[in-house]
Parts: structure tokens; sequence; C-alpha cells
């Protein structure tokens, strides 16, 4: 009994410190940061996936740009949230503009 509580805490630290339980990574649309000009306003948009076998949303540039009332794209972020290997997935597109 107590050598399989003992695996059980071994999975899960092995899960959560190698990425596989938990990942949230916000990465740029964009290769001369240095230079960007965000603008005034900030559109989302989002699409999600559930077992691997549903997904549903729109995290499309156009759909951003529209949530935010943006007619001028400056810039843009995606973001990730993965939970458990992918069973949950989050994906988002956050843009800038005017």
């Amino acid at each position: 009994m107590k050598s399989g509580i003992k695996l059980a805490i071994i999975l899960a630290v092995i899960l959560i410190f190698s990425g596989c339980a938990y990942v949230h990574i916000k990465t740029p649309y964009d290769t001369d940061l240095d230079k960007t000009e965000l603008g005034s306003k900030i559109g989302i948009a989002q699409a999600y996936s559930l077992f691997w076998l549903v997904s549903w949303g729109d995290a499309s540039y156009a759909a951003a740009a529209k949530n935010g009332n943006i007619k001028t794209l400056r810039h843009a972020d995606q973001e990730t949230t993965q939970i458990f290997l992918g069973i949950y997935t989050r994906w988002r597109v956050i843009v800038y503009g005017d």
C-alpha cells in the first residue's frame, strides 16, 4: 500500500516538472520587437479543445481584431494553456492596434 502511494507521488512530481501536467506559454508574432508600437486597443480571440475530441471557438486574427474594434493591426501575441497532456487546451490570440 505504501509503495503504491510513493509511486503515485513520484509520477505526479515527474508529470508536473516535465510540463505534462500544466503548460502556459505566451509568444509574440513579431520579429523586431524593439520597433513595435502596440496601439491603443486590445482584442482577444480564443479557441478550446477538450479530450482531443471536441474543439470550438475562433482564435483568428480577424476575430480578435473584431472583438477589439481594431482596424489597423500593429502586434499580436499567441498564448497556449494545456492541462495534462492536452486533455484541456486553450489557444488565445491577442492583437494590439488602432
